[in-house]
């Protein structure tokens, strides 16, 4: 699948150099022999099961939407379902650990969608993205006045409306006119090719 331009327009690749960036990420050491085999790696659903532990049903759900939701979630590759994360800081890199590795790749910026900190916290804590603070205080003034908390409306199906609402804010993520926390940001790609790797 080719790369689009935000507004769908194809690139046209003619010998014209893309603006490239170091990112890191730190994998199952499994990948570095996926990567020596099959020249790529995709994130496998098996070690995100691991990894999550007792949250799976939720966070798988999670990242689903996020795969779903991102910018580029049309040029997906057909075998991807959920995308790699990166770091735009060696240091900000989880430190190594037994089993595991720390990658640096170096890559075309574009294959890289940056993802707010504080909002994908927000997500991953089943959490409304308000608009500002006025919109926050609206919707935790809601939540008050209903006895209930963003996440017990996310987990449930008795608040239909509230949990739509939370869902949907959640589009703000990859949104820069909302902006949340210092700016911090992790990096999304949907696969690493090995010739990537430094």
């Amino acid at each position: 699948a080719g790369l689009c331009l935000p507004h769908g327009s194809p690139i046209l690749r003619r010998n014209v150099p893309m603006p490239e960036i170091t990112v890191w990420t730190k994998q199952n050491a499994a990948v570095i022999d996926q990567l020596e085999t099959a020249g790529r790696f995709i994130a496998d659903e098996r070690y995100i099961r691991r990894e999550l532990e007792d949250t799976t049903d939720i966070m798988l759900f999670i990242y689903r939407w996020l795969s779903d939701h991102m910018p580029s979630a049309s040029v997906r590759p057909p075998d991807v379902v959920f995308p790699v994360w990166v770091s735009f800081d060696r240091e900000a890199t989880m430190s190594p650990e037994k089993g595991y590795a720390v990658l640096e790749l170096r890559v075309e910026e574009e294959l890289v969608t940056p993802v707010n900190i504080e909002k994908w916290t927000r997500i991953t804590n089943y959490s409304y993205i308000p608009l500002d603070e006025k919109d926050e205080a609206d919707h935790n003034s809601l939540l008050r006045n209903m006895g209930i908390s963003n996440a017990q409306a996310v987990m449930s199906d008795f608040y239909p409306e509230i949990k739509k609402k939370i869902i949907a804010s959640w589009d703000r993520l990859f949104d820069d006119s909302v902006r949340a926390g210092n700016g911090n940001a992790y990096g999304l790609m949907w696969e690493v090719k090995k010739e990537w790797v430094k």
